[in-house]
């Protein structure tokens, strides 16, 4: 099983609503590791590493509509793990 690091920019009304907190609860159901950091902008950033299949999975529920909030666009890139990344935390 390969491993990736996923980085997504999750826009819409995604800050105040939980957002960061259900997506650390789902990527700790994966096995991923990282964290989903608000931006100034209100977008919210979210780094997961671990499986490629794990991360595949974060990204579809981020698009899923189940979401608290409402996601309007969530913008990914895929890359080497970089490592560094103990749990998966809120910022």
């Amino acid at each position: 099983m390969s491993e990736i690091r996923l980085t997504a920019w999750v826009h819409g009304s995604v800050q105040g609503v939980g957002f960061r907190w259900w997506t650390r609860s789902r990527a700790l159901e994966l096995g991923l590791v990282g964290h989903a950091t608000n931006s100034a902008d209100g977008r919210v950033l979210v780094i997961a590493e671990g499986a490629r299949e794990s991360a595949g999975r974060l990204l579809e529920l981020l698009r899923g509509g189940d979401t608290p909030g409402v996601v309007t666009l969530v913008v990914e890139s895929w890359d080497r793990p970089r490592g560094g990344l103990s749990g998966f935390v809120e910022r």
